[in-house]
């Protein structure tokens, strides 16, 4: 059976295919003018999201990582969050493999990104992946984390922030991101909308580079503000 799902896969897996052994390399060529890691920015994400389910009273258990590709974020998602169980899912076979064999623990599971997923997870959580799909697929995509997502459960989707100059150049140093298609804040809260979420919060992080890193602390006085290099929406599943 063919589900948006695995028609989405089949437009765009060679690509991730290609990258699944020099992903960070490939990653770092971009990160490199911001003078941090990947890790920098993985640990940064999820500090944040956990402070903003803390105030929100939404214990994490169960986390679908959608478009995980080769799993560098779940150690984030078990550390960070408490989870139990992270569920990676990618349209990558080579990546999945890649995170199969780098973070293999207790409760963490990679499959393809196929038929819909039962409502099993607390908290779906996605970096960095709808400005790779296809703008035609977004919306089954977006349908099939709300689908994988008890009642009330919530969705974190880190997007980059297109409105951020510093943020386009450095994609378009990154090769799998210099054609890709990115969405404005307004977009990915109507495409939440649209699947039948509501918007719980939108923030912007990642103003300052390592460079100017002392007047990092004012970022979460900042984070209302559309300037940062990435922007979370929070949305909790009508």
């Amino acid at each position: 059976m063919t589900t948006p799902a695995t028609r989405q896969a089949s437009t765009y897996t060679a690509e991730f295919d290609a990258y699944a052994g020099n992903y960070d390399q490939a990653l770092a060529m971009g990160l490199s003018l911001t003078g941090e890691s990947k890790d920098y920015y993985a640990s940064k994400r999820i500090t944040w999201l956990a402070a903003r389910l803390e105030r929100l009273g939404h214990p994490v258990r169960t986390v679908l990582d959608f478009g995980c590709g080769t799993g560098s974020g779940v150690p984030y998602l078990f550390d960070g969050l408490g989870a139990q169980l992270v569920h990676g899912v990618d349209v990558s076979v080579a990546s999945l493999d890649t995170a199969r064999s780098t973070h293999a623990r207790t409760g963490a599971t990679f499959d393809l990104v196929d038929a819909p997923i039962g409502p099993v997870f607390d908290l779906a959580f996605c970096n960095g992946v709808f400005h790779h799909i296809p703008v035609e697929e977004r919306a089954a995509s977006a349908a099939y984390v709300r689908e994988a997502l008890v009642p009330g459960g919530l969705f974190a989707l880190w997007e980059n922030n297109p409105w951020n100059p510093g943020t386009r150049y450095i994609m378009s140093r990154v090769p799998f991101d210099a054609d890709a298609i990115t969405l404005a804040p307004p977009e990915t809260r109507r495409l939440l909308r649209d699947a039948g979420f509501e918007i719980v919060h939108t923030d912007f992080l990642f103003l300052f580079p390592r460079a100017l890193r002392a007047f990092r602390p004012l970022e979460t006085m900042l984070s209302a503000l559309p300037f940062g290099g990435q922007y979370l929406v929070l949305a909790r599943k009508r």
